[in-house]
């Protein structure tokens, strides 16, 4: 299984949050599954550090350092796979993430029931 973890999942995962269905971190941590990390989760979250929405006890490289998730890069073609998506959820964020999970043949590991409503594959 192929997987990109939504910036919510990963902080979760993280801090082993109680709201994280355990089938849904069971698959996350499956030796089996490929669990991706966008640039897009380094932003969001970079920002969110930034503007004191958010606070971290370790950095987001240390954090996939000590992990077995993949980073993955925003690739260029995922632009137009963004023009495409229907405006259906304005979180500027979370639609690059949609483009990124369609346009790599990803499934979205989310609970943000907005990103539900696009035709992409979710995992929750």
């Amino acid at each position: 299984m192929n997987l990109l973890l939504d910036t919510h999942v990963l902080i979760w995962v993280f801090e082993d949050d109680p709201r994280l269905p355990a089938k849904v971190a069971e698959a996350v941590e499956n030796a089996e599954t490929n669990a991706y990390i966008s640039a897009i989760t380094a932003w969001e979250i970079a920002i969110k550090i930034t503007v004191g929405k958010l606070h971290l006890d370790k950095s987001l490289d240390r954090i996939i350092e000590t992990s077995r998730y993949r980073r993955l890069n925003l690739s260029f073609s995922s632009h137009r796979r963004y023009t495409e998506l229907p405006l259906l959820h304005r979180d500027p964020f979370d639609r690059m993430l949609i483009a990124q999970a369609l346009d790599e043949g990803l499934t979205l590991v989310t609970n943000d029931r907005n990103i539900r409503r696009y035709d992409v594959p979710i995992l929750w």
